[in-house]
């Protein structure tokens, strides 16, 4: 398992992208793979570098490891921030027109969409996030 805590600043996207792009070039993950995880990473990033902490800025622990069988890459988002579940956030209807719908929602159904599987949980004043990507 690798481990790297940041601050949860928008500019530090390219540095934990980065630090798991390291730790996937030492496994065997496809390109497709890499490239959805890394959608995934972005997003998730971004709503804590935006939302968790409001106005402040706080930190970010990711950690990545791999599980064999199956085999597959975990990631772990942990922060102090405000308390927030996004497997609650209701998936956006796609059908609509772009006029008709919501404002939002889009990156975390991409997410979603783009892992195997999505685990969260608040304990001890913090939220963590665990994606699971089957390789």
């Amino acid at each position: 398992m690798k481990e790297v805590t940041v601050a949860a600043a928008i500019e530090n996207i390219s540095s934990v992208t980065g630090f798991v792009d390291d730790f996937l070039d030492t496994q065997e993950c496809s390109r497709k793979a890499k490239m959805q995880i890394n959608i995934a990473i972005d997003e998730i990033f971004s709503n804590i570098s935006y939302y968790a902490y409001q106005n402040e800025t706080g930190q970010v622990t990711m950690k990545v490891e791999m599980q064999e069988n199956p085999k597959a890459v975990c990631i772990t988002f942990i922060d102090c921030g405000i308390p927030y579940n996004p497997l609650e956030k209701e998936d956006p209807d796609i059908t609509l027109s772009i006029e008709e719908r919501e404002i939002g929602g889009l990156g975390i159904y991409m997410v979603k969409k783009n892992m195997d599987e999505m685990e969260y949980e608040y304990s001890e004043g913090k939220n963590i996030l665990v994606l699971k990507k089957y390789l």
